[in-house]
């Protein structure tokens, strides 16, 4: 998967790349690399939120979907989205009207802010509403997500209790203990994989696989940081997680600009040279794929 939620300010500065040519340019380079390492890999677009056919079609303009196999959407109408749960076939289908590329969903979840019945009862409306009308759903995510980290948003605390709701995304508490939902998840594996995504050396990494292997989990989606990859060790950790997750169908999520080599020293910046980050997914896929 190229990036994340490309048309979301919080993993893409389209302040610096307006139109996403940009972005179009990266992806088409990153595209080329990974096909010249390994032909029939998938080449996923990263997966789109706000659900935004418009956004799709601005792609489509710059050439950038003719060099991948999948477009992806995330959805949490419980929480974050201005529709309800049931119009989840709704959206699918205003993403098939404007191409025909297959539909992924690569992130839907429901928090437990409010309380835990009402995540186990988006799993389950979920899982009715997406089971068979699209090839892969990942539910996001396993783990909630630590209080001592900060949540990947732009507006943190002003967002009010949206920003607070990141932290309660997972099946499993911060201290590891099942809830609610956890204990209905294995009802809908392997139709529904789990995306999580695992922190620089992060110290959960067995954990979420005996999880995982436990709920009958079949896809994972999980990301490789470029940023990362400049980091003291950084070789040493990807090979452990990706020898972790060899049980499982990976779709790694390619992402994250190193601030030494954006526009603007931040992760969310397009590169100042595309090729760069053709480079990283280029070097990645030989290793892993």
């Amino acid at each position: 998967m190229i990036w994340n939620e490309p048309n979301n300010l919080s993993h893409w500065d389209f302040e610096v790349d307006p139109g996403w040519e940009t972005f179009a340019r990266m992806v088409t380079a990153a595209s080329a690399a990974i096909r010249a390492e390994r032909p029939l890999l998938p080449r996923v677009m990263g997966g789109i939120s706000p659900i935004d056919a418009s956004f799709v079609q601005t792609l489509a303009g710059h050439g950038a979907l003719d060099t991948i196999d999948v477009v992806a959407v995330h959805g949490f109408p419980l929480d974050w989205n201005h529709w309800p749960i049931h119009e989840w076939p709704d959206r699918i289908a205003e993403i098939r009207a404007v191409t025909s590329l297959p539909i992924w969903v690569s992130e839907a979840g429901v928090s437990s802010f409010g309380a835990e019945e009402v995540q186990e009862f988006g799993l389950r409306r979920t899982a009715e509403l997406l089971c068979g009308r699209v090839e892969r759903i990942h539910w996001y995510s396993l783990f909630d997500l630590p209080r001592a980290w900060p949540a990947t948003t732009r507006h943190r605390e002003a967002e009010g209790s949206s920003y607070y709701r990141h932290f309660y995304m997972g099946l499993l508490r911060e201290d590891g203990t099942p809830k609610l939902a956890a204990r209905r998840f294995a009802d809908f594996t392997p139709a529904l994989g789990i995306c999580q995504w695992l922190h620089f050396e992060d110290p959960r990494l067995d954990l979420a696989v005996k999880w995982l292997s436990d709920l009958g989990v079949r896809h994972v989606r999980t990301g490789l940081s470029w940023a990362d990859s400049l980091r003291p060790n950084a070789e040493a950790w990807f090979d452990r997680q990706m020898r972790a997750l060899e049980p499982f169908d990976v779709t790694v999520t390619f992402c994250f600009t190193p601030e030494s080599h954006g526009v603007r020293p931040h992760h969310t910046s397009p590169p100042r040279d595309v090729a760069g980050f053709a480079e990283f997914c280029g070097e990645q896929v030989r290793r892993y794929a």
